[in-house]
């Protein structure tokens, strides 16, 4: 009989280069969001596909953003159908005089692929993509229903993607693998909440020579509604007792493998200054200034009460105005590590490298929110230095894109399992 675990594994071996080029490709294609536009690597990814056998069903959420959805394997008695997601776009590049590389040129130098979404997150998606590819290529007996979910939208709050699709009904699942960056032997299990949200400063228009006798800044006015907003950061998060030890799990992974400040972002409310945008020109007193803020919202605080307090401090410092929610908001989520799904994937990383493994929460969000909303365990593992993540020289190293590509593979043997068939 086929021992396809062992068959499988020693065929991403021994197609590493095929790996590395798929994600080399991926990252050529400069699928930054805003503007967003993801047919160009939505048909490369589809012809991909279809060289292996696997046809793909397109789902447009909006101008060129398309949702792909590829099945391999079939549905079984038992039920089990499991997910492997991952998103096509990525944030803009920025000043690219600041990069010491083309950021789009998914070039592989001194054990590093190169390029915007390298991490965040084209390595992962590129090994998701390889490994369906793979099972259909080897013609895997999976006992259970494997889907690829390729979304366009997540860098942007993801209306358009995860949640969109859900939404429709267009897939399901029993389990879901998202591919986000993560550490190597460390998945994310869980997730912090999000409460973005922006306020409007009005104040009066005069000559700027005259200022500050004449006119009203709104800039020197939502500067202090910043300086005030720093006190989200007080907010006592009133932990639940099943996610305490977990916390704590994650605070140490953190503040030893990542940087020594990093655990107290589990049990803080962190408050981001995104963006500043007020004035007509410097030679006149601002009227208007718009403050844009990422905050991120521990276990045991909700986001509503987040900006019910950010309200409160705007108006401690005389700002009469309404904060409103936009792109990120929700309350932070988990998936428990007894979920068949974790074992099996933190399993799987043990085994393919050698070392412990074990899942962690992880500060930011993701889509993951959206899986469990429709009650699907979720977890998220892939290749990346995280460091880099939306940085300039943005680059996730080989060594991880190989070993998530046999995590993820391994994963899905795991799970779905194989029926006794000769090969």
């Amino acid at each position: 009989m086929t021992d396809w675990k062992t068959l499988v594994l020693d065929e991403i071996d021994k197609r590493q280069d095929e790996l590395l080029e798929l994600c080399s490709r991926l990252i050529q294609f400069p699928s930054e969001n805003p503007p967003g536009d993801s047919r160009e690597i939505s048909q490369f990814i589809m012809d991909y596909l279809k060289e292996a056998g696997i046809e793909t069903t397109v789902h447009e959420s909006g101008p060129n953003m398309w949702n792909l959805i590829s099945d391999y394997g079939a549905e079984t008695a038992d039920g089990k159908k499991l997910i492997f997601c991952g998103h096509t776009d990525v944030v803009p590049a920025g000043d690219r005089t600041r990069w010491d590389f083309d950021p789009f040129c998914g070039e592989i130098r001194d054990g590093y692929l190169l390029g915007r979404g390298a991490s965040d997150m084209k390595a992962g998606l590129g090994g998701l993509i390889f490994t369906v590819a793979l099972f259909s290529k080897l013609g895997v007996p999976l006992q259970g229903a494997l889907s690829l979910l390729v979304v366009p939208d997540e860098e942007t709050g993801g209306h358009l993607g995860v949640p969109w699709v859900l939404e429709r009904k267009l897939i399901e699942g029993t389990a879901a693998v998202i591919a986000e960056p993560s550490g190597p032997q460390n998945p994310t299990i869980g997730q912090k909440g999000s409460c973005w949200f922006e306020f409007t400063v009005e104040g009066t228009p005069g000559h700027g020579s005259l200022q500050p006798i004449a006119g009203e800044s709104a800039i020197l006015k939502a500067a202090k509604g910043i300086e005030a907003l720093q006190q989200l950061w007080d907010i006592k998060p009133d932990i639940p007792e099943e996610v305490k030890e977990i916390i704590e799990i994650s605070k140490r992974y953190a503040s030893e493998r990542e940087n020594p400040s990093y655990g107290q972002a589990f049990d803080h409310v962190t408050v981001n200054i995104g963006t500043i945008q007020g004035g007509t020109k410097v030679n006149v007193v601002a009227d208007r200034c718009t403050v844009q803020v990422d905050s991120r919202v521990p276990f045991g605080v909700d986001h509503r009460d987040v900006l019910a307090k950010a309200k409160e401090l705007l108006a401690s410092v005389g700002i009469d105005a309404e904060p409103k929610q936009f792109g990120f908001y929700g309350n932070a989520n988990w998936t428990p590590p007894t979920e068949p799904i974790v074992q099996e994937l933190v399993e799987s990383i043990a085994e393919v490298s050698g070392k412990e493994a074990y899942g962690v929460l992880q500060w930011a969000t993701s889509d993951a929110r959206a899986f469990r909303k429709y009650n699907i365990p979720v977890l998220q593992y892939g290749p990346a230095e995280l460091s880099t993540i939306h940085n300039f020289n943005e680059k996730a190293p080989v060594w991880q894109i190989i070993q998530s590509a046999k995590v993820y593979a391994l994963t899905a043997l795991k799970y779905l399992k194989t029926t006794q068939k000769e090969a």
